[in-house]
C-alpha cells in the first residue's frame, strides 16, 4: 500500500471517527454501557479509547471501499496517462 493511499484512507476516517465520538458520547455515558447485558468494570477513558478506534476503524473500512470504488470507476473511463490515483 502506498502511502498516498494510506493517508486517503486513514485521514478522512480519522476525522470521521472524532465526530463519532463525540456524538455518541454526548449521548451516553461510558458507565451507562453494557457489555453483553453486564455491567463493565473498565475506566471510562478505556471506554472512550475502545470507542474511538472501533469508530477509526469502521470508518477506515468505509474509506477504503469508497477509494476502491472510486480507483475502479476511474481507471475504467480514463487512459493510463491520466491516472491521478497510482
Amino acid at each position: 500500500m502506498k502511502l498516498k493511499t494510506a493517508i486517503w484512507i486513514l485521514w478522512p476516517s480519522f476525522l470521521a471517527a472524532i465526530i463519532a465520538e463525540g456524538l455518541v458520547f454526548s449521548l451516553f455515558r461510558p458507565e451507562d454501557l453494557l457489555l453483553f447485558g453486564q455491567p463493565h468494570y473498565l475506566s471510562n477513558e478505556a471506554i472512550y479509547s475502545i470507542g474511538f478506534f472501533a469508530f477509526w476503524t469502521i470508518c477506515a473500512i468505509s474509506s477504503a471501499i469508497s477509494l476502491f470504488i472510486v480507483r475502479d470507476c476511474f481507471l475504467n473511463s480514463k487512459s493510463a496517462e491520466d491516472d491521478l490515483l497510482n
